[in-house]
């Protein structure tokens, strides 16, 4: 058992891990078609301002092979981001990450776009004019989208890249580097610094996505472990109606199908058998009958030794619960004659089906609760399946649950009214085959 439990803490870690590294893959793939359509959108606009203001395109490069050279760089970027586009969905798709190294390259390359702009910028508009238009602001976009890389250091090394190229081209043709002859240093070495530091807080931002984005997989991780956990020993419906109530518990009054299934003279022949063999004849009879019970909407509330209580119609609501009893129960009946007959332990079913109002809620002590149905409809159907053995029958139905299933229990066979143990005055009682 130890063995087993280390091995489940460490795939644990190992699935959080890589949950968080898909997380992370898949906000790389937003941030990468966000400069797609930002690249293609700023060629747009470039083209159509050379189609019908083509003053304002010759005002910004003189030169017509300048606006030629961006629109080859804007194009030759959209490409570059169009394959790390298809190699992230193949890395998504194969379950592997992205080597930090490309990482690293990318956003150099990326960031370094508005540079070669700028420069080219610079030989048309002339240096200061150039520093004064928009080349410098694209530097902003980069590191924006930088946070959905959820790595503080690539931010931070985005802002570093765009601060050092923006100083570096503005300070490009500079006779001195004295600020007292040349105070403009000042003004850009302040810009750049601020950029550097819109990097720094940029990654700072992608931190704390990085840690909703864990805790969030944490979150989501643990519900899926309680739920597989707690789904083996209650439905799987149940399951989801307590996470969804959390501590809140509400009870409440509804109509139920209650279903009790028992193996007549099950515990007899067990005296002759194995441990082993009868969990092993158990087991096997009731993964038949639980799969055709949640097939036709009916959840096991709880096993009761060589039987369980079935319900239909709680914990959700179902307008045709005991219609769906009936046709689970038949089909349940015929499911045992065919696994009968190729054992060699036979099992005879008795099933007793009753529909009234019950309380159905999660029910104990304040440090054990379990969801269950508390009523009289529930001692009820213990009690029809309890008369199989009288009438020597493997399914009975109360005329509540015939009126209500209609069509579906028609052929019923009426035994008269009949006296329950516990109860003072006589039922109807029929029988389905």
């Amino acid at each position: 058992m130890q063995i087993a439990g280390a091995d489940q803490a460490g795939q644990a870690p190992a699935e959080f891990n890589q949950a968080l590294m898909r997380q992370t893959l898949h906000t790389e793939l937003l941030r990468v078609k966000a400069l797609i359509a930002t690249a293609a959108l700023f060629l747009s606009i470039s083209v159509l301002i050379e189609i019908f203001e083509p003053r304002i395109s010759e005002w910004i490069w003189p030169s017509r092979v300048g606006v030629l050279y961006v629109y080859t760089i804007i194009v030759a970027f959209i490409s570059f981001e169009t394959l790390i586009l298809f190699r992230i969905k193949a890395d998504i798709r194969l379950g592997r990450d992205v080597p930090i190294f490309w990482r690293y390259v990318s956003a150099l390359v990326e960031t370094s776009l508005p540079t070669v702009v700028l420069v080219l910028q610079i030989e048309g508009l002339g240096h200061d004019r150039a520093l004064g238009f928009g080349a410098p602001l694209v530097y902003f976009i980069f590191i924006i989208l930088s946070t959905l890389r959820l790595d503080f250091w690539l931010s931070s090394f985005t802002g570093f890249v765009a601060a050092a190229e923006l100083l570096t081209v503005a300070l490009l043709d500079r006779p001195s580097l004295d600020m007292s002859q040349n105070p403009e240093i000042y003004y850009h070495g302040e810009r750049s610094f601020i950029i550097l530091m819109c990097g720094m807080l940029a990654g700072a931002v992608s931190v704390q996505l990085r840690r909703q984005f864990a805790a969030s997989i944490e979150a989501a991780s643990a519900r899926d472990r309680v739920t597989d956990l707690f789904g083996q020993h209650v439905s799987p419906q149940v399951v989801e109606r307590l996470m969804k109530e959390g501590t809140a518990e509400p009870r409440d009054i509804r109509e139920v199908a209650v279903m009790f299934v028992d193996f007549r003279g099950f515990t007899a022949a067990a005296r002759s058998k194995a441990p082993q063999e009868v969990v092993d004849r158990l087991d096997g009879a009731f993964a038949v009958l639980v799969e055709i019970l949640e097939r036709h909407g009916g959840i096991v509330n709880k096993f009761l030794g060589d039987g369980f209580l079935a319900l239909f119609g709680a914990p959700f609501e179902s307008r045709d619960a005991a219609l769906h009893a009936v046709a689970a129960a038949r089909e349940m009946v015929a499911a045992m004659e065919r696994v009968n007959d190729a054992s060699t332990w036979p099992l005879r079913i008795g099933i007793g089906l009753h529909l009234g109002e019950v309380v159905a809620g999660s029910i104990g002590s304040p440090r054990r609760k379990e969801y269950t149905v508390i009523g009289d409809t529930v001692n009820f159907a213990s009690r029809l399946e309890a008369l199989n053995k009288e009438f020597d029958s493997q399914l009975l139905i109360s005329s509540e649950v015939r009126q209500a299933a209609g069509d579906g229990a028609r052929d019923a066979v009426f035994h008269g009214e009949v006296s329950v143990r516990g109860y003072d005055r006589p039922f109807e009682v029929w029988q389905l085959q």
